[in-house]
């Protein structure tokens, strides 16, 4: 797993890609079932994704159009048919996979960190300190 920092345009600032329109370029696709929290604290923001059944190697983590989008990817790749073997049931997704998520301003995209333990990507964002106006009163007269 690696953290990328691309360029360019961002076709998907949006937020997620809708499934029920046209493939993007890269035909990948929302993964059914990636379920994806977002947790802000004090100091950083938390995203979690669950990733059963994808290894470690098979996932992406990307920042692009200037870090201000997290893009999650992968691939989940489709077991082995033994010859003589009979599917009775497939159910669970399998291809490339695709998410994308908007940073908010205060998301500082040096020092990002990704994790992956038990199918559950853990990706944490510090928080930049965001200058704030000071308000200042004014003198009253009268």
């Amino acid at each position: 797993m690696s953290i990328v920092q691309g360029s360019g345009m961002d076709p998907f600032a949006q937020g997620l890609w809708d499934s029920a329109s046209a493939a993007p370029p890269s035909a990948a696709a929302e993964l059914p079932g990636m379920q994806v929290d977002w947790k802000e604290t004090g100091e950083t923001h938390i995203i979690k994704a669950d990733l059963p059944g994808v290894r470690r190697e098979e996932v992406k983590v990307e920042l692009e159009a200037g870090g201000r989008v997290l893009q999650i990817s992968g691939e989940r790749r489709r077991e082995v048919q033994e010859t003589g073997d009979t599917w009775r049931q497939v159910e669970r997704s399998r291809g490339r996979f695709m998410r994308r998520l908007p940073l908010p301003e205060n998301a500082k995209v040096e020092g990002v960190k990704a994790s992956m333990e038990h199918g559950v990507l853990t990706v944490v964002v510090p928080k930049a300190e965001v200058n704030q106006p000071r308000l200042e009163s004014a003198q009253m007269s009268g």
